[in-house]
């Protein structure tokens, strides 16, 4: 009798002992998921850097990322669907901050939020995305880059980070209406191939005059100094030397600045 309550004694005491362990543990765990929200209110920083001097965003060509572009995603049972991409976007309305609370923890394309860079969240902008973002009330006007979601309040388009709000000065007032303008950097490869695809021919106009003489003499001189192939366009009484056809848009620009440099400052581009 007297070792059967020891053995349920110790194993009593042992059952205590492993839920408190568990509940150390579960303790923890919530304690590491809870981190990012142990500030219940967003603030500034508590010391205030300089952000004055912050340089805008520096828009190039980014591939979209892997991680926050799903076709379409839920928060707060709304569904919202991710645009294909962000060209000609354009779009006024509210555009809030967020800063402390969230600096340096993940945004939703796996980057970590730095409320001291050029920045911004959006719900539906492919990430990333850049864009001008300009203060109707005052219009001043800075470059983000969108790489984060939010702000999940319908009344808002845009979330900024502190230091493009700093710029904006809208920090007193939380918000401001904005107007958002994507500013859209195509990939090069794929302008490269589409360019070479076109069955677009270009020509430069350089000069046009009544003298027909004249005309035939500067075609000569001019196809021997830029080896192109020129043509002269004749309407009524008015002859237009063109040089020309150039297969490639950026060839036949490049052609074009160097005319107007050289002593043509009146000629333009054809397309046909």
């Amino acid at each position: 009798m007297l070792n059967s309550y020891r053995f349920n004694h110790k194993k009593h005491c042992l059952y205590h002992a492993s839920l408190m362990v568990c509940i150390l543990l579960l303790g923890a765990c919530s304690s590491n998921s809870d981190r990012r929200y142990k500030m219940s209110d967003d603030a500034a920083p508590t010391h205030t850097p300089d952000v004055t001097k912050v340089e805008d965003a520096h828009p190039r060509f980014e591939p979209y990322s892997r991680g926050g572009n799903s076709k379409s995603y839920t928060v707060r049972g709304k569904t919202y669907s991710v645009l294909d991409t962000g060209k000609g976007y354009q779009k006024t309305g509210v555009a809030s901050w967020y800063g402390a609370k969230f600096h340096g923890h993940l945004t939703s394309n796996g980057e970590t939020y730095d409320m001291y860079s050029m920045s911004a969240a959006h719900k539906t902008l492919p990430l990333p995305s850049y864009a001008r973002i300009t203060n109707l009330t005052n219009n001043k006007s800075v470059i983000v880059r969108v790489n984060d979601r939010g702000p999940f309040h319908d009344e808002r388009l845009i979330d900024l980070s502190y230091a493009a709000a700093h710029r904006l000065d809208m920090l007193k007032t939380g918000t401001a209406k904005v107007k958002v303008e994507v500013i859209y950097i195509e990939n090069p490869e794929s302008a490269a191939l589409a360019e070479l695809k076109t069955t677009d021919l270009h020509y430069v106009q350089v000069v046009a005059s009544s003298d027909k003489r004249r005309i035939d003499k500067l075609s000569g001189q001019l196809a021997s100094q830029y080896q192109v192939k020129t043509r002269i366009q004749q309407t009524g009484d008015l002859y237009k030397l063109q040089l020309g056809p150039i297969g490639r848009q950026q060839i036949a620009a490049e052609l074009h600045q160097t005319l107007r440099q050289n002593g043509f400052p009146q000629s333009y581009l054809v397309v046909e």
